[in-house]
C-alpha cells in the first residue's frame, strides 16, 4: 500500500486487486463490507465519501481484518454479522451462515402459516442463528414458534437474535434438542420446518475454503449421500405433526428422488411438492401426511 494519503477509494481499488491475488471470491464486496465496518458506514456512503482519508487507527483495523479474509475467513465471521430476509443476524463460526437461497424456505413457511387462517404450532430443527424461525416469527408474530438445536452455542446465539430483531417479549422458545429428541409427541406441531445438513460427506472437502475451513462441518454433513438426517426426520415427523400438519425441508438440488422414496415409504405422507429456487434448482420439499 503505497500512496502517501489512503482514501476510501485508494483502499478499496487496492484491496480488490490483492483479493483477486488471493483468489478471494467476490473480491470488491468483501472490500467494501470490510471498509464499511471498520468505518462504521453503509457500503452506499463509502462512493459518497470517496475521497475521505483514512486515519491510522482506521488503516490498522481494516488490515486486520483484511488479512483475516485473505486466509478465506468468510466476511460474516469476521464482521459477526449477516444480512437474511429483512434483518441483520449475529453470526459465528458456531452456527452455519445463513444463505440467500433459504430465504426461499422463510417465503415458503409463511405462505403456507398465511393460507391457514388459524393461530399454529411452529417448530424448525436445527434453528442455527435463527435466521429462519426468527425472520418467519417477526413477520407473523400472532403465532406460537420454538426451536430446537443439539448445540447450546447455537440456541444462546439464536436467543440473542431473537431479542436484538423481535425485543425482550419476542413468542419464540428455544430448545437443546437432537432434532425431536428432546420434545414430547404429546405436543402436536402444524408446521415443522428444517434446513438439515444434506452435502454428501465426499463432497464437502471440494468446497470452497471459506466453508470448508471455517463453518461448522456438522451443519453441512449429510451422511455417504447427503440425505442421512433428511430420512431422520421424515420418518420422525408424523408424530409431532397435527393431523393437517405440513413439513417444510430445504434439500440438495438432485433429491428429489430420494425425498420421494422416503416420503412413498413412510407410511403416513402421502404428497410431497419439490419447489425451485430461483436458479431454478430443486430447494424446498413441501410434505403434507394423509388426510
Amino acid at each position: 500500500m503505497k500512496p502517501e494519503q489512503w482514501t476510501i477509494k485508494s483502499v478499496l481499488d487496492w484491496t480488490q486487486t490483492y483479493f483477486k491475488e488471493k483468489i478471494v471470491e467476490s473480491p470488491r464486496l468483501s472490500a467494501e463490507i470490510l471498509l464499511a465496518e471498520t468505518l462504521g458506514l453503509k457500503r452506499i456512503d463509502l462512493y459518497v465519501q470517496f475521497d475521505r482519508p483514512l486515519e491510522k487507527s482506521e488503516l490498522s483495523k481494516y488490515k486486520a481484518n483484511l488479512l483475516r479474509r485473505a486466509q478465506h475467513e468468510p466476511v460474516a465471521y469476521i464482521t459477526k454479522t449477516k444480512a437474511f430476509w429483512n434483518s441483520e443476524f449475529s453470526v459465528s463460526p458456531n452456527v452455519l451462515i445463513p444463505r440467500p437461497e433459504t430465504e426461499l424456505l422463510v417465503e415458503t413457511a409463511i405462505s403456507q402459516i398465511q393460507s391457514n387462517h388459524r393461530r399454529m404450532r411452529i417448530i424448525e430443527l436445527g434453528v442455527g442463528s435463527g435466521a429462519v424461525l426468527i425472520s418467519i416469527a417477526k413477520d407473523l408474530p400472532d403465532h406460537i414458534y420454538m426451536g430446537t438445536d443439539h448445540s447450546f452455542s447455537a440456541i444462546q446465539m439464536a436467543l440473542d437474535n431473537a431479542h436484538n430483531i423481535i425485543g425482550e417479549d419476542h413468542n419464540l422458545q428455544f430448545v437443546v434438542s437432537d432434532w425431536f429428541g428432546a420434545l414430547s409427541p404429546s405436543y402436536a406441531f402444524d408446521l415443522i420446518i428444517s434446513n438439515p445438513p444434506y452435502i454428501p460427506t465426499h463432497v464437502l472437502s471440494t468446497l470452497q475454503p471459506e466453508i470448508v475451513h471455517f463453518e461448522p462441518m456438522i451443519a453441512l454433513d449429510g451422511g455417504i449421500d447427503g440425505c442421512n438426517h433428511i430420512k431422520t426426520i421424515i420418518q420422525d415427523a408424523s408424530k409431532y405433526l397435527s393431523d393437517d400438519g405440513i413439513l417444510l425441508l430445504e434439500i440438495g438440488f438432485d433429491q428429489r428422488e430420494a425425498i420421494e422414496t422416503f416420503v412413498q415409504s413412510s407410511h403416513y405422507f402421502d404428497h410431497v411438492n419439490i419447489l425451485k429456487d430461483y436458479a431454478g434448482h430443486d430447494r424446498i420439499a413441501c410434505i403434507s401426511g394423509a388426510s
